[in-house]
């Protein structure tokens, strides 16, 4: 390919992805936020094959949407009410998904030491009253505070109640819910937290978090 075939088809790409945003804009932080940020920092920007992102994982890894994260992929998504901590009251939410895949699966496995045969031995987990592999409770519920880091300002989780409902199976698409109930003063605040399974159309996790949100560092500087 030329030089100006290359030039022609990365600046496509970006008149895409910024259309695309444009017509979302108002639909909070989504897939639009991402596909630009991918064509501005694509694979290998740093010359290692990497898109020089923090915590980058492939080349599906991106600039975040917003500051209080370090990155994202392109196969999350998220919205919120609110981008200002000032903001932020009673019926303000953030939904927060993704798929929680075999890699996940494994991956937390080895990072919390959790090897129960149920999530990771296919035919044993046939036997069982799930019939199938599920994932690890604790990791779909973690989709919580993946929901509660986008709340605007920099958010601190003080306590979490949690009920399991039911299983997600691995490769399942799952959502977390987190919701402003109550304000608690202080920066403190109550918030109804769920997890749905949107593969199976179920709740999977549902409980109460309090979080303390800071100003991000640097913030009105």
């Amino acid at each position: 390919m030329s030089g100006n075939e290359a030039g022609e088809n990365a600046f496509a790409a970006m008149t895409e992805a910024w259309t695309t945003m444009a017509s979302s804009f108002f639909q909070g932080a989504t897939a639009a936020n991402r596909a630009a940020a991918s064509a501005m920092f694509p694979p290998g920007a740093n010359g290692d094959g990497e898109s020089g992102l923090v915590g980058t994982n492939g080349d599906d890894t991106v600039a975040p949407s917003v500051d209080s994260l370090s990155y994202e992929r392109l196969d999350w998504t998220f919205e919120r009410t609110a981008d200002d901590p000032a903001d932020l009251g009673v019926g303000d939410s953030v939904t927060f998904e993704k798929s929680l895949v075999d890699e996940d699966v494994r991956a937390f496995a080895r990072a919390s030491g959790d090897t129960n045969r149920l999530h990771l031995d296919d035919e044993f987990a046939r036997t069982t009253r799930f019939g199938g592999r599920i994932v690890h409770g604790t990791l779909a519920s973690g989709l919580i505070s993946a929901a509660l880091a986008r709340l605007p300002g920099l958010t601190i989780y003080l306590s979490q109640d949690l009920e399991f409902r039911g299983p997600v199976g691995v490769g399942d698409r799952v959502s977390a819910r987190v919701e402003v109930v109550e304000e608690l003063g202080d920066g403190k605040f109550r918030l109804e937290t769920t997890v749905e399974d949107e593969s199976a159309g179920e709740t999977a996790v549902a409980g109460e978090a309090v979080v303390l949100i800071d100003d991000l560092p640097g913030a009105g500087d």
